[in-house]
């Protein structure tokens, strides 16, 4: 019996379950997109070094390497997209033998890293920096900007992948879809991401002439991108014609 002296009970309507009832089941998939597409960008590394007897004789030796090099990497105008100091260190040497502390000589060195956005003229500046005087380049690295119209071609891809794999299970049911109930990134649900494999080569772009009398401009062949995209997706489907 009830007590007539307590308000009548609420009833709420009934949250379905998070696997989803007989009526309602819910249906759970992974949609996943691989792109590869060419690098917009590239970078290299450029080292250069002094070394003299003196403090003063090292360092101005190193400001004049620098400045030839930065020079010669601001010449190429709008195919340089970013060029960024990274260190700079004026080292002692101290003699191997002796027990006070001599110095022998001082060793210079300042870091640069440009970013080119012309792949074209890019063997060609990775060339003539490697014949300057006491200077070291690396790379190139290939890249996509962050901005890359191919992430958002591979999220896209990756959301259409995952509706049709729980369109074809609901179908393999004789169900249909229903509504979204969640669509997440792999990674916001601490899954682990999916390792990337190593990026193959792309036969490219040559290099553009070389300056008279300049070592030969070097043949570049640029890496094509890999872009992945994961998502999990959870539908609701009408009820299964078992």
């Amino acid at each position: 019996m009830t007590d007539p002296t307590q308000p009548p009970t609420q009833t709420t309507p009934h949250t379905p379950l998070p696997y989803g009832t007989p009526d309602t089941p819910r249906l759970a998939v992974r949609g996943e997109a691989r792109l590869e597409v060419d690098p917009e960008i590239a970078r290299i590394a450029i080292t250069i070094s002094a070394r003299g007897t003196d403090r003063k004789t090292a360092l101005t030796d190193l400001t004049r390497r620098n400045e030839q090099a930065l020079t010669l990497i601001k010449s190429y105008g709008d195919t340089l997209e970013k060029l960024e100091t990274g260190a700079f260190s004026l080292t002692p040497q101290l003699t191997d033998k002796g027990r006070n502390e001599r110095i022998r000589a001082y060793h210079g060195r300042v870091t640069h890293t440009a970013t080119l956005n012309d792949f074209t003229t890019l063997g060609e500046l990775t060339t003539r920096l490697a014949d300057l005087e006491l200077t070291r380049v690396d790379g190139p690295w290939w890249a996509l900007r962050p901005d890359s119209p191919a992430h958002r071609d591979a999220r896209t891809q990756a959301v259409r992948e995952a509706v049709q794999r729980a369109r074809e299970y609901a179908e393999a049911l004789g169900a249909r879809l229903d509504a979204l109930v969640e669509l997440a990134d792999l990674g916001a649900e601490n899954t682990a991401p999916v390792a990337a494999p190593a990026m193959r080569s792309f036969a490219g772009y040559g290099g553009g002439p070389a300056p008279q009398g300049a070592a030969p401009a070097l043949d570049l062949e640029p890496q094509r991108q890999t872009v992945y995209a994961n998502v999990n997706a959870r539908f609701t489907m009408t009820r299964p014609a078992l």
